[in-house]
Parts: structure tokens; C-alpha cells; sequence
């Protein structure tokens, strides 16, 4: 990629539409929209003030033939979103259109744009970060509002400044090591010791902060994968179409009739839920039932939480105790439903097997205990540490896997100073915290893994 090229793409989704989008960023962007666009009034872009809109035509230089009917506006650097000169053309929507206007814009002088090499010029020409640039793309992706709105505030900054603030505390334990190094006749290492393991805690305990948000955060921006497992006809299916409030799930009182997997995604209070219901879990000489319940099996181990459905109404049976035995350390929820029926079970029962587990007891029928559900959810994504109005989440596993580096690095460093190793084994864990938390913003981020980031992006973004 190369900073001087003039890029362009199409920057709208394809397929029939109101308007579509091709955008021009780099010096010759003003030149090239002034070779293909003539206003309503006969006049070249470049004569009009740029930041305004101006009616004209696409015109094909080498034919003289009108292209599209368009809506141009010009965006001087370095006040635009690439901080370089950037044109718009708003033409009609299809895949004619547009694909004929980026034909010739590259006749023109430009260069088809690589993924997401908008954003990356933006992040090269600093008028953001590489954190900030991340989320633009959770803004894109975003499942919920909660998403939109945590994907929004780290686009804001809010990150960013907490990462910095950081890394500003270890450059001054860097440079208190620096001048006792420097200085080591004047027998100034208790004190620098002192200073260090006092900021090096403050510095363990923020990224520790920062950390327990990242298992709220990777769920509000990926969703969570919960599977509902049971024996046949307990409700399972039931309980899917209650919480997506629509009957998507075949309901009968036939055992089995769920034979494979149907997936759904909702959001309940936020949190973006990839919901899986099973075939009923158990011993079957149906072939197609078989394979059923084996992907049960699988989505079960696979699963970020498991919703376990058992029936009042009936005694628990083998198949309730082994599926209630593999839940182990899964966080699970177990439902109790047809409580509208006589009870078979005490809960005391079910609460012996599966100890510290959320019971709730409902019935589907009667619309009983489904709110419960929703907020039982709620609670167990938030844990209790950090709630949904918080402003601060870490969302990408990049920036958990670099802070859980940089956390490693401090508990080095706090080892080092207490057991008072050479301050330039102290020096070495300070500045690994220092690189790693960089890595999240870009300032020390390496070529390969700014490539890898930009080219997950849409083209023209």
C-alpha cells in the first residue's frame, strides 16, 4: 500500500438500492472528479467551494457519453475522514451504475482501493487509532443497541485514553529506571524500588480492571451460544419459540419430532443471544434421530451456556441424570417446565446434582417464569461485575489476548522489584507491559498485524 496512490471503491452494498456510493481519497482526487463530472451549470468540481453538494453528470471523457445523473461533494484534506482529499459520487443505485463510475474513475488515475485501506490510511495519517479503527467495524457488525453503543464509545476514544494513561504511568517508571542506571553511584535504588512496586501495583490492578470487562464485552460483541438440551418433548422447543416470541420450532407431543438443529438469533435486554435448539437427548434406533442427538452432544460441549429443560410432570429418568452429570463447570441454567401439571420431583432433588446451578421453575403453557428466564440471563453475562450502563467494555479477543500479556508482564515486574533482581531485569517486564499494551492502540503494532487486521474490512471502508 502506498500513502501516494490515489484509491477508489464502491462504498455502498451491493444490489439494487436508493443511491450508491464510490469514493476517491488521495492528492489527484480532485483532478481525476474534474476529468469524468460536469455540473448542472457546465462548471468542473474544482471551481466550487469544497464541502458542499453539486448536481451534475458523469460524463465518459473518451466518448462524451453521460453515465449517470449524480450528486458530487468534495472534502478538502486534512478535514476528512482519511485526512487526505476525499470526492463522493452519490449515483443511482445497481450494480451498473456504480460499477460503470469506478471504471472510470480508475481509467482516471486511481487505484481500486484494498479492504478497509480507507480506514487504514486514517489510522496512518493519525487521525485515529488502530482501537478506534476496530470499531468502526463492531459499529458495521454490531447485533444490538448495547453493541452499537460499546462498539460507538470505543470508537469515541474511551479505550484508548485508559490504554494510554497506562502506558503514561510505565514510561515514568521506565524513566525513574533510567536515571538510577544512570546514576547508580549515588545509591538511589530503594527509593526507585520503592516508587516501582508502588506504581507497578496501581498498573497491575487497572489492567486487572480492564480485563474483567473482557468476558461481558466478547459477548455483547459476538453474541452468546446457547444451546437447549433435554429428553424429548420437555419443552425445549416451546421454550425457543417463547423467547423469540414467534413459533419458529415444530411443537407436538410427539417425542422426537425435533430432529435437528435450529438456530436462532435474538437479543434479550441486550445481550445478542445465538440460541440452538437440540434433538432431544436419548437412546434411539432411528438413524436420523441418531445423528440428531449426536450433534446434541457436540453443541453441547461447544456451547458458551447450556439450558438444560427438564419436565415436572414427570419422573427424572436416565436421560435427565446424564444430562444434568456433563454440565461439570458449564455455565448452565436449568428450567424446570409444566409446573401447571402435578409435580413427579422435588427441586431439592435436582438442586443435589447440580449444586450452585439457577433453577427456575416455569410454565410455558401458562406464560409463567419466562421474564425470569431473560433476567436470569442477564445476570449471568454480567456476572455482577460490570453492568450494562458501563461505558467500558473490552469486546476483541486481540485486545484481551495483549492485555493479558501486559498483565503477565506486570506480575513479573512486581516479582522482580520485591525479590530486588538488577534494575535491568525490572527494566525488561516494564517495557514487555509498556510494548503489549501498545500493540492495542497501534503504537507498537508490527506491519503483518495492522494487514491482518485491515483486510477483515469491507472494500471502500
Amino acid at each position: 500500500m502506498f500513502l501516494d496512490d490515489t484509491i477508489a471503491a464502491i462504498a455502498t452494498a451491493p444490489g439494487e438500492a436508493g443511491i450508491g456510493i464510490v469514493r476517491i481519497s488521495g492528492e489527484k482526487s480532485i483532478e481525476i472528479i474534474d476529468k469524468i463530472f460536469e455540473s448542472k451549470r457546465g462548471k468542473k468540481l474544482s471551481q466550487y467551494k469544497p464541502r458542499r453538494i453539486t448536481y451534475g453528470y458523469i460524463i465518459d471523457p473518451e466518448t462524451n457519453e453521460k453515465i449517470d445523473e449524480v450528486l458530487v461533494s468534495y472534502m478538502k484534506a486534512p478535514d476528512t475522514y482519511t485526512r487526505e482529499d476525499i470526492v463522493e459520487i452519490n449515483c443511482h443505485g445497481g450494480m451498473i451504475p456504480v460499477k460503470r463510475i469506478l471504471e472510470l474513475v480508475l481509467r482516471s488515475g486511481a487505484r481500486a482501493a484494498d479492504p478497509g485501506e480507507f480506514t487504514k490510511r486514517a489510522f496512518l495519517n493519525g487521525r485515529i487509532d488502530l482501537a478506534q479503527a476496530e470499531a468502526i467495524m463492531d459499529l458495521i457488525g454490531a447485533k444490538t443497541e448495547k453493541g452499537f453503543d460499546v462498539a460507538l464509545n470505543q470508537l469515541e476514544g474511551f479505550l484508548s485514553k485508559e490504554v494510554s494513561k497506562i502506558r503514561e504511568k510505565l514510561l515514568e517508571m521506565l524513566a525513574h529506571i533510567e536515571v538510577s542506571i544512570d546514576f547508580a553511584e549515588e545509591d538511589i535504588d530503594e527509593i526507585t524500588l520503592d516508587i516501582l512496586l508502588e506504581s507497578s501495583r496501581e498498573v497491575e490492578k487497572d489492567i486487572q480492571k480492564l480485563l474483567d470487562t473482557s468476558h461481558t464485552g466478547k459477548i455483547i460483541r459476538e453474541g452468546l451460544s446457547t444451546v437447549i438440551v433435554g429428553k424429548p418433548n420437555v419443552g425445549k422447543s416451546s421454550l425457543l419459540n417463547a423467547l423469540i416470541k414467534e413459533s419458529r420450532a415444530i411443537v407436538t407431543n410427539v417425542p422426537g419430532t425435533t430432529r435437528d438443529v435450529i438456530e436462532e438469533y435474538l437479543s434479550i435486554k441486550g445481550i445478542p443471544l445465538r440460541l440452538i435448539d437440540t434433538a432431544g437427548i436419548r437412546e434411539t434406533d432411528d438413524v436420523v434421530e441418531k445423528i440428531g442427538v449426536e450433534r446434541s452432544k457436540e453443541l453441547f460441549n461447544l456451547a458458551d451456556l447450556i439450558i438444560v429443560v427438564l419436565d415436572a410432570s414427570d419422573n427424572l429418568t436416565k436421560e435427565d441424570l446424564e444430562i444434568m452429570s456433563l454440565i461439570g463447570s458449564k455455565r448452565a441454567l436449568i428450567i424446570i417446565n409444566k409446573t401447571d401439571l402435578p409435580q413427579k420431583f422435588e427441586v431439592d432433588e435436582v438442586r443435589n446434582i447440580v449444586k450452585d446451578k439457577d433453577i427456575i421453575e416455569i410454565s410455558i403453557l401458562e406464560n409463567i417464569g419466562i421474564e425470569q428466564i431473560e433476567d436470569a440471563l442477564v445476570e449471568m453475562v454480567y456476572q455482577g461485575e460490570v453492568k450494562a450502563k458501563d461505558s467500558l467494555l473490552v469486546t476483541n479477543v486481540r485486545h484481551k489476548n495483549a492485555l493479558e500479556r501486559a498483565l503477565k508482564g506486570i506480575k513479573d515486574g512486581i516479582k522482580a522489584i520485591e525479590e530486588q533482581l538488577p534494575l535491568d531485569f525490572i527494566e525488561v517486564d516494564i517495557r514487555d507491559v509498556w510494548q503489549a499494551l501498545g500493540e492495542i492502540t497501534g503504537d507498537t503494532a508490527e506491519e503483518d498485524l495492522l494487514d491482518r487486521i485491515f483486510e477483515n474490512f469491507c472494500i471502500g471502508k
